[in-house]
């Protein structure tokens, strides 16, 4: 009884000694210890000693069937020091020492150990099942209570046994059809939140929404207003009939006034909270502004509809190639979690493109070649470009640049060319008129500089060869098939040829020179250079 008082003086060690029975579904050996409680959770009233467990371990296989007796022993205590058993005070019956030793600490479950376990075994089986609501309960909570109405309406009031019959059964069934509300209501969010439904799966879903949950929503909707007006209609009549009932049958109610210290649960229906949660649940009576829980199924029913409408926009974007890749990153991440450190590194590098590094692809100065042995803390520093470190590419963002228009520039070179060939064409005309009397006239710029030029092409031309103890020129001519002109060189010994221009004069020792106008045609407006022996001209010879 001190510990009683002890939790009643200090709520939080009740809170936490409860809790405490959930610890062995988190702790290291929790599949070893979930087979012990379900032993125990197959007996009622049964306390079991570790020979009696080790045998129901072996007969169901498992991970409990490995268990040694010592280990087994370790696993019982801790879970009596966890609330889940308890020590059993049944006297031990052995014929010999042995015996008595193996069967002196005997184990029975506990009430909060039962319920745990057997919380935890419905999770295990199916939480993340789809549950169907019980739809067809809803129809006979709104009968039970239009006869719980009549009975309360009849004269002499209710007959105890029969309101408490209807009374019982009437919450039984609404506890039913809540509990498969909020575990599909809770599926439906769970699903809903995925945002990796192929084209099956959405198409699965909506049909669930649209057929099933409006069902739901449409039944709940049409039997609400009549639940609550029975609701209405029996309410003032509660205090008195909940009171008969208690006189007509008092239940294990009556341990509650035998042992104020012990807490009595009663059935459903026998207190008056309960029918405040059953009217809470159908209409908004509190006033606290959360409304009734047949609103917030609507609210539930329209955000389910909003999370439909944005998977279906999530797809028909993915038709543009904005897809989810939730299924392919948990592929990857199972992958992950099951290989070795060295496979680990290469799914990386298969996965993301992470090699190593090994440089940034950006060229360094040229003049200043570095080792590759030199380290890059303490090598030279290579300009960035501010693109390529800001954004990570060198690819020019914003419009492209408009084509230079070089227009202007090409007239200006073709009038510069237009103006150097027709410069050519007067000296090639002025040589023509020189010739044979160069040391009379005086050439101009243009004209002196075409003449060298053609002088120094037929010299380049020339063959020179021995003849009668004499060096003889042959070939020494050169023309210009777009000026029309030709010159003709050989070797005179003692002669000397003057040529006077502005910018000075030329003396050729031994050699005459003739121009004339060229007959060779031009091929594709080059000039063409005649190779040959040069005969003697027609034109009067220069002499100095």
């Amino acid at each position: 009884m001190e510990g009683n008082e002890s939790y009643e003086e200090d709520p939080g060690a009740e809170a936490w000694r409860r809790l405490s029975a959930y610890a062995y579904l988190s702790a290291p050996e929790r599949l070893e210890h979930l087979a012990v409680m379900r032993v125990f959770c197959g007996t009622l009233l049964a306390d079991l000693a570790v020979p009696d467990v080790l045998a129901k371990l072996r007969q169901l296989g498992g991970p409990g069937a490995a268990l040694d007796a010592e280990t087994l022993t370790a696993r019982l205590e801790q879970l009596v020091r966890w609330g889940n058993l308890l020590r059993s005070t049944h006297a031990v019956r052995a014929t010999t020492i042995a015996e008595y030793q193996r069967s002196r600490s005997r184990y029975q479950l506990s009430k909060l150990g039962e319920r745990v376990q057997r919380d935890a075994d419905e999770v295990l089986s199916g939480a993340d099942a789809a549950r169907e609501v019980s739809s067809e309960l809803l129809a006979l909570v709104d009968r039970g209570l239009s006869e719980i109405a009549a009975l309360v309406a009849a004269p002499g009031g209710a007959n105890p046994q029969q309101a408490l019959e209807r009374i019982s059964t009437l919450f039984v069934q609404f506890a039913e059809f809540a509990e498969s509300v909020r575990d599909f209501y809770a599926y439906l969010g769970q699903v809903l939140a995925r945002y990796d439904l192929d084209g099956s799966e959405y198409q699965g879903f909506k049909e669930l929404l649209l057929d099933y949950v409006e069902a739901i929503t449409e039944d709940v909707s049409f039997r609400a207003p009549r639940i609550a007006a029975h609701l209405d209609a029996v309410w003032p009549h509660l205090p008195v009939l909940l009171a008969r009932i208690d006189a007509h049958t008092a239940g294990i109610g009556a341990l509650a006034d035998a042992l104020p210290e012990t807490r009595v649960q009663r059935s459903r229906g026998r207190d008056l909270v309960d029918w405040e949660g059953l009217r809470d649940w159908f209409a908004d009576t509190g006033g606290h502004g959360h409304g009734s829980q047949v609103d917030q199924l609507r609210d539930a029913t329209l955000r389910a509809l909003q999370s439909l409408l944005a998977n279906a926009k999530r797809m028909l974007r993915s038709a543009s190639g904005e897809m989810s890749r939730r299924k392919d990153l948990l592929r990857l991440a199972a992958w992950f979690d099951t290989a070795e450190p060295e496979e680990a590194h290469d799914i990386a590098v298969a996965a993301f493109g992470l090699y190593g590094a090994r440089h940034l692809g950006v060229a360094p100065d040229p003049d200043r070649p570095v080792p590759a042995y030199v380290s890059w803390w303490t090598g030279p520093v290579v300009d960035v470009p501010v693109a390529l470190r800001e954004r990570g590419s060198r690819a020019p963002r914003g419009r492209s640049a408009a084509a230079e228009d070089h227009a202007e520039q090409k007239h200006r070179l073709m009038e510069q060319a237009r103006e150097e060939t027709e410069a050519r064409r007067a000296a090639a005309d002025e040589l023509r008129s020189a010739s044979g009397r160069f040391d009379q006239v005086r050439l101009g710029a243009a004209a002196m500089r075409l003449l060298l030029e053609l002088l120094t092409s037929a010299l380049g031309n020339a063959q020179l060869h021995m003849d009668t103890g004499d060096f003889l020129l042959e070939g020494a001519q050169a023309a210009d098939a777009d000026l029309g002109i030709r010159l003709t060189a050989w070797r005179t010994p003692g002669r000397h040829t003057l040529l006077r221009s502005v910018d000075g004069d030329l003396t050729a020792d031994d050699l005459t020179l003739a121009v004339e106008r060229a007959s060779t045609p031009a091929v594709g407006g080059a000039s063409v250079l005649a190779v040959g022996n040069a005969p003697a001209p027609d034109t009067e010879e220069a002499s100095a």
